[in-house]
């Protein structure tokens, strides 16, 4: 199966705050994770995560992700 080349992650505001979300574009970087999930990350390399069905989880404490585990990827062309 081929995996898109990059996503669109979006990252909630502020709770709170009232800040519209960010979206930050990840591309593939080659790298699985232990149990054989896709790693993406952002152009910088400080923004990582795995995608599995429309969903990105942070790794490594990912900046900006905050207290969220689960964000919306959306596949670009």
């Amino acid at each position: 199966m081929n995996m898109p080349a990059r996503y669109a992650i979006t990252l909630p505001g502020t709770p709170g705050g009232h800040a519209p979300p960010e979206v930050v574009v990840v591309h593939a970087t080659g790298e699985r994770t232990a149990d054989g999930a896709p790693v993406y990350a952002d152009e910088a390399g400080t923004f990582r995560v795995e995608i599995r069905a429309g969903a990105a989880r942070p790794l490594d404490a990912a900046p900006g992700a905050g207290r969220h585990t689960c964000l919306h990827a959306t596949a670009l062309p």
